[in-house]
């Protein structure tokens, strides 16, 4: 057999098991194609199901949902612009993206300029403070709502300052719990980042500050993003401290919820359709976070930054 010949028999072979190819990632995967389709088809109808339902109820009747229709039989968008009078969802909406997107930003500011000082400096009481970052997480909420009240209305009758009912008091709640969280998460993702280019912007005369804001900053998008998006979630979904903290003009989405669907107990029949209209227009804003911010949640900025 000749050398060309041989070549052309062992070409293929190479082909086939060279890096990136088909079959090396048919190898790889965990199940066999067939199955995995199978597989991610369930799980899709797992997810989209109970949301086409929701969907659907929200289209229908309240007799027609009460029946245990699934497909309507009239649809009907009438309650879609009811819930902005019965349920005040306006007021409710606008009062969770204030608090909630003030308490994310915040909240992610602060913590990375907290978790550089904690990953790149030592002193005195560092570790207590990182141990007392995952001790806070042990804490319930519910355990916290009556000192949190008490503490408020103390600072209204000492001091002269009104906390509860206001916006602004539910954003200091939030941001307390919202804090140790959103500060380990980033403590976490900067132990990851290269010294090697914060060493490099020293030797250029870059200051601490500009470290932090020229090197660090831009380097950890993906972790600020997870620790906002994190942060803003415990304020649009909380329900605890909202209903204790708030006044009806102040009351969030998520209160307005609970308040519109126990007004209807004991009535004749509930208003299915709104509940379901406004459970989904509340979902709306977190989906459209998760969108604009997909990016960052699945990549790191990082790979390859000291090559």
């Amino acid at each position: 057999m000749s050398t060309t010949t041989a070549k052309r028999q062992a070409a293929p072979a190479f082909e086939v098991d060279r890096p990136g190819s088909h079959r090396q990632h048919e190898v790889l995967r965990l199940l066999p194609g067939p199955l995995l389709i199978i597989v991610l088809v369930f799980l899709g109808a797992l997810v989209l199901i109970p949301v086409l339902y929701i969907f659907l109820a929200s289209v229908n009747s309240d007799i027609g949902v009460a029946n245990g229709e699934f497909w309507p039989s009239t649809v009907t968008f009438e309650n879609y612009s009811k819930i902005w009078t019965s349920v005040g969802l306006a007021n409710g909406l606008a009062n969770s993206v204030l608090v909630a997107g003030a308490t994310a930003v915040v909240s992610a500011a602060l913590s990375v300029s907290t978790a550089f000082v904690l990953v790149r400096y030592s002193f005195r009481g560092r570790l207590t403070i990182l141990r007392s970052l995952l001790a806070l997480q042990s804490v319930p909420g519910t355990l916290m709502v009556l000192p949190v009240f008490v503490l408020f209305s103390s600072a209204a009758t000492y001091l002269g300052i009104q906390v509860i009912g206001t916006q602004w008091g539910l954003f200091v709640t939030y941001l307390t719990f919202a804090m140790p969280f959103s500060t380990w998460v980033m403590v976490t993702y900067l132990r990851g980042l290269p010294k090697e280019l914060e060493e490099a912007a020293k030797i250029d005369g870059a200051s601490n500050l500009g470290v932090l804001f020229r090197i660090v900053l831009p380097l950890s998008w993906p972790g600020i993003v997870v620790s906002g998006i994190f942060a803003f979630l415990l304020g649009w979904n909380d329900v605890l401290f909202a209903s204790v903290m708030t006044r009806p003009e102040s009351q969030t989405a998520a209160v307005a919820l609970q308040i519109f669907g126990a007004s209807q107990e004991g009535g004749a029949i509930p208003f299915y359709g709104q509940l379901m209209a406004a459970a989904l227009v509340c979902a709306a804003p977190v989906v459209i976070l998760y969108l604009i911010f997909q990016r960052y949640l699945v990549g790191g900025l990082t790979a390859g930054g000291v090559k």
